[in-house]
């Protein structure tokens, strides 16, 4: 029972949160999914979130690769190629 709950606890840390740039309005701030703290691509101070990764092809951004700095969230952004396009 004790490996149970380890692998329960686990599964929860390694969660990765998904938010499509297309379905935001505004200037692209977004609540963290988990603790609602406002993440914004305005801030470059490092407070509320670190780029962990990014992904380019064919020289355009495609994805990126944050962590909450409050809560420790993993967040995926996705959607910058249909950004680019409008």
């Amino acid at each position: 029972m004790c490996m149970n709950m380890m692998k329960k606890a686990t599964v929860k840390r390694d969660m990765v949160y998904t938010i499509d740039l297309t379905e935001i309005d505004g200037d692209g701030a977004f609540s963290c999914p988990k603790c609602g703290t406002l993440i914004s691509p305005d801030d470059e101070t490092n407070k509320t979130y670190q780029v962990v990764d990014t992904k380019v092809e064919k020289d355009e951004l495609v994805e990126l690769l944050l962590t909450c700095n409050k809560c420790d969230s993993t967040i995926r952004l996705t959607g910058f190629l249909s950004q680019q396009e409008d």
